[in-house]
């Protein structure tokens, strides 16, 4: 076991479909908790931390697109879900001593504090915890694309991606037996072979800067911290 974490600063990608739980909408504080257990023991580490949480257990903008509805609006919507669950993550943080704070892409100054990369580096350089709420404010990108943007933004050594499996598939592996588990990728072996880890912006944004991406299953307690030791079950995603 090393003496210092793999990694100095990362971001951690969460979705929002993560937080309901054994739950069909909504957020389980449970989970919320874990989660934020999970940060808590990162932070131990000496590693500093960045959050981006989907939307989608609340409400997902391109279902409205899928129906008729305006994509624009039905994103907005979207933007907002993720404004509550980075409260709720930010609660979570807050109940277990650790100072967290949210930064939001859409200015709502009752409720949290507007984005910026200068700010959001201040508060990453003082050990606060910054979660990232609104996506990248506007419509057409998903969260997965805001986490690779301000992963870039704030210097991150690493994209943490916490999917429902332990790593990049060559198929869903809950409905495909025979499917094949990569250990490591390039981000263009994921773009070319149609992997959905994440959108094709975001897996493009993280390659253009040396971000390595890291795909784990975000409901393995203690996984994040493990991987941070060196240990742990995963995929790189990385050109070098």
């Amino acid at each position: 076991m090393p003496d210092q974490p793999t990694y100095r600063r990362v971001l951690l990608k969460a979705s929002g479909e993560a937080l309901m739980g054994g739950q069909g909408f909504g957020i389980d504080v449970s989970v919320v908790d874990r989660i934020a257990a999970d940060i808590v023991e990162a932070r131990k580490l000496g590693v500093e931390v960045a959050v981006v949480i989907g939307g989608g257990n609340i409400f997902r903008g391109v279902a409205v697109a899928s129906k008729g509805g305006d994509r624009v609006t039905g994103d907005h919507m979207g933007m907002l879900a993720t404004v509550i669950n980075s409260l709720a993550l930010r609660t979570s943080l807050v109940k277990m001593g650790v100072d967290a704070v949210v930064l939001s892409a859409i200015a709502m100054p009752e409720l949290c504090e507007s984005f910026s990369q200068r700010q959001a580096t201040a508060y990453m350089d003082a050990g606060k915890v910054v979660i990232f709420a609104g996506g990248t404010g506007n419509p057409f990108f998903t969260t997965d694309s805001a986490a690779a943007l301000r992963a870039a933004e704030i210097g991150a050594d690493a994209l943490f991606k916490g999917t429902q499996v332990d790593g990049v598939y060559s198929a869903d592996p809950k409905k495909d037996p025979n499917a094949e588990r990569y250990d490591r990728l390039g981000h263009a072996e994921v773009i070319q072979q149609g992997l959905t880890i994440m959108d094709t912006a975001a897996i493009a944004l993280a390659r253009e800067n040396h971000i390595p991406i890291i795909v784990f299953s975000i409901h393995e307690e203690h996984g994040f911290s493990a991987i941070l030791r060196g240990n742990g079950r995963y995929t790189v995603v990385s050109d070098e």
